[in-house]
């Protein structure tokens, strides 16, 4: 009998101790609000929201081989280019890792140019370079590229505006 009672003692303390590692470990580990897993956006502000963590990690890979490392004390918004980030929060132990995706928005404005005919302000109001054909009619009459939250005044009668892939101006 004395011997099932030391067992049943050292069970309970084996589990008990178990049940306190666990709390501990769940309690060291980083709450993560957001952005969500998943999260797809046209937004490239992001705002990365977390407790019990002083280090984001962010790369385009899974494996984090080239990660950008951002040292804070709270939450912050980051401005990220059209594309697809892996990212998690460092503090006395990693977050899980998380996937979020900038969809590029393709975004062409045109505002009258004030008391002249055919002439036009035309403004990238998208989250990407844009390569912008200038028509006269039917005929190409120029090119011009913007980059984000540019404008330029440009004169024509068709505007047509696409995704810069080619990176230069």
């Amino acid at each position: 009998m004395n011997k099932k009672y030391i067992l049943g003692i050292d069970l309970l303390v084996v589990v008990g101790t178990l049940m306190a590692i666990a709390i501990l470990v769940g309690y060291a580990r980083p709450l993560v609000i957001a952005p969500t897993d998943e999260l797809s956006t046209t937004n490239t502000a992001v705002l990365f929201s977390f407790e019990k963590a002083n280090l984001i990690l962010i790369d385009d890979n899974l494996e984090f081989s080239s990660s950008e490392e951002i040292y804070v004390e709270d939450n912050l918004v980051i401005n990220l280019k059209p594309g697809v980030y892996y990212w998690k929060v460092v503090g006395a132990l990693p977050s899980e890792v998380r996937k979020l995706t900038i969809e590029s928005e393709v975004d062409l404005k045109l505002r009258r140019a004030a008391g002249k005919d055919e002439s036009y302000e035309i403004v990238n109001s998208g989250n990407t370079e844009l390569n912008v054909d200038v028509y006269q009619g039917e005929k190409l009459a120029g090119n011009v590229i913007l980059g984000f939250d540019e404008n330029k005044e440009v004169s024509g009668t068709k505007f047509v505006g696409r995704e810069d892939s080619g990176g230069g101006k």
